[in-house]
This record gives C-alpha cells, sequence and structure tokens, in this order.
C-alpha cells in the first residue's frame, strides 16, 4: 500500500529543450510520485535562440535538436517509467504544451528549464504562464544546455 501522500500511476508531462536523465525526473517528481508507476508524456519544443532566430531562420536546426532531445530523454526513461512517449513540439513552448495536453490529459506538467542566463526565446516566463493557462500543478528543474 502506498504511504500517506504519495501517488501512483500519475500522468506526468515533461517539457524539456535538452536531454534529461531518469534520475533528474525523479528528482522532479519528489515524494509524491514514484517514477516507475508513472506514465510519461515527454515534450522537447522546437526553441529557437533567440527573437531573431525565431522570426527568420529556417526552423530545421531547432527542429532536429528538439527531436534528439526528445528521442535520448525517452530512451533514457523507458526502463525506469512505466509506460514513456515522445514528442518534438512547437517552437511556442506553451503552444507545445497544449498541443500535448489535448492527446495527453496529465495531472502534472514538470519543466525542465534552462539557467536565466541561458534562455532561449519564449522561454522566459514560461512556468507562471503554464500555471495561469492550464491549472495543473508545475515543478521546475533546471537543465543545462548541451554543446
Amino acid at each position: 500500500m502506498a504511504a500517506r501522500g504519495y501517488r501512483r500511476d500519475v500522468k506526468v508531462l515533461v517539457i524539456a529543450s535538452e536531454p534529461v536523465d531518469a534520475g533528474a525526473v525523479h528528482d522532479a517528481l519528489g515524494e509524491d510520485a514514484a517514477l516507475a508507476d508513472a506514465e510519461i508524456r515527454v515534450v522537447c519544443p522546437a526553441l529557437n535562440d533567440s527573437r531573431l532566430a525565431y522570426w527568420v531562420d529556417d526552423p530545421d536546426e531547432a527542429i532536429e535538436r528538439a527531436e534528439q532531445s526528445q528521442a535520448e530523454t525517452v530512451q533514457e526513461l523507458s526502463g525506469e517509467a512505466a509506460t514513456v512517449s515522445g514528442d518534438t513540439g512547437d517552437s511556442d513552448p506553451l503552444q507545445a504544451i497544449e498541443d500535448a495536453l489535448v492527446q495527453f490529459p496529465a495531472e502534472r506538467i514538470v519543466i525542465f528549464a534552462h539557467p536565466e542566463a541561458e534562455r532561449a526565446y519564449r522561454e522566459d516566463e514560461l512556468v507562471e504562464e503554464v500555471r495561469e493557462r492550464f491549472g495543473l500543478p508545475v515543478t521546475v528543474s533546471g537543465v543545462a544546455r548541451e554543446d
């Protein structure tokens, strides 16, 4: 039987712009959810590095980075979570989350964000907007940029 406050079989939407390992997801979930019992959906938005890049760059590079991050994260979590799936999301993280929630009715969102000095365009103020728009519990963890 689960301990008081412990949640099993939780649906978690993981938003990450860089590959994330199972330990980081486990730490983000904390004591109230078990990674082994979680249904995880990984979405990696195709973020552009700047406002200028968002409007004028060819999105192929951002999409390629997002696809690689999503594939690596899903592979890392595959042996740890009950079920794992993944997708590449819109370059606007809010739109990526909204799109994901249509197909995957998450009960919780975990956002892996870059440190403030390294944030990509549209990554600032994301957490508060997600909390306001979707009304779900949101956990934020840091993730370093991969070079």
